[in-house]
């Protein structure tokens, strides 16, 4: 991970929050927390939350947007959905039933 300025163990964590509080929210360090030396969380700030949160959003947004321009206007009703998930999951159990069939008969 690139934007993380540096990394701290758990135990680091625990005995100097305060101080990574600060060096978060007035230095705007992204400070990585390890764990047995894998990197398991990363404590950023309010900013950087803000931050994804609106990318998170504008992404989300240009989802819809795609998926709008997308959409044919054919919908279906429950009975019909649950008509095409049945069959294919019937589809499904004879593909494997085959294959094990198929398998035994190689064997």
């Amino acid at each position: 991970m690139d934007s993380v300025t540096s990394s701290i163990s758990a135990r680091e964590l625990r005995a100097d929050l305060s101080a990574i509080v600060g060096r978060v929210s007035f230095g705007h360090e992204r400070i990585g927390v390890t764990r047995n030396g894998k990197l398991a969380a990363v404590v950023i700030g309010v900013d950087d939350l803000e931050l994804l949160e609106r990318l998170e959003d504008a992404n989300d947004l240009a989802a819809y947007r795609a998926a709008r321009a997308a959409d044919d206007g054919v919908r279906l009703t429950l009975d019909e959905v649950r008509a095409l998930a049945a069959h294919e999951g019937a589809a499904h159990e004879g593909a494997a039933h085959e294959g094990a069939v198929r398998e035994s008969n190689d064997g």
